[in-house]
């Protein structure tokens, strides 16, 4: 269950010790999301095509356990982009975790960068 659960684990900049090679740009949808599988942790990562920005969070949305948070609707909430997960709306904040509902606790999110046409995701480990 630990693995599922990184919600309290977001990675900053600072400790990127690792960029996973996620996937190729095309294999995104552009103001949407899709799940990429990293040894035992689902990420879900988010190209916000009207902004230029791209972000990435655990999958598993801490309200009822389930790996949905890539299929949920992005937007922002006053200028903070966030991702509404698809069964319930709770919401969070793509960067920092923050539940902005304030009902349930934070996701775990971490860096993205864009080499070429590649997607990677940073990880602490």
């Amino acid at each position: 269950m630990e693995a599922i659960l990184d919600r309290y684990n977001s990675t900053s900049i600072e400790e990127v010790k690792v960029w996973f090679k996620a996937a190729s740009i095309n294999d995104f949808p552009a103001d949407g999301g899709a799940c990429v599988k990293y040894k035992n942790k689902q990420i879900a990562v988010f190209n916000f095509a009207r902004t230029g920005k791209w972000y990435a969070c655990q999958n598993v949305c801490p309200h009822k356990m389930e790996m949905v948070l890539s299929r949920g609707m992005i937007g922002d909430d006053k200028g903070t982009p966030k991702v509404a997960c698809p069964l319930h709306k709770k919401t969070f904040s793509l960067e920092n975790g923050e539940n902005l509902n304030g009902d349930i606790d934070p996701i775990a999110t971490y860096p993205v960068k864009i080499e070429g046409d590649n997607v990677f995701i940073g990880f602490a480990e």
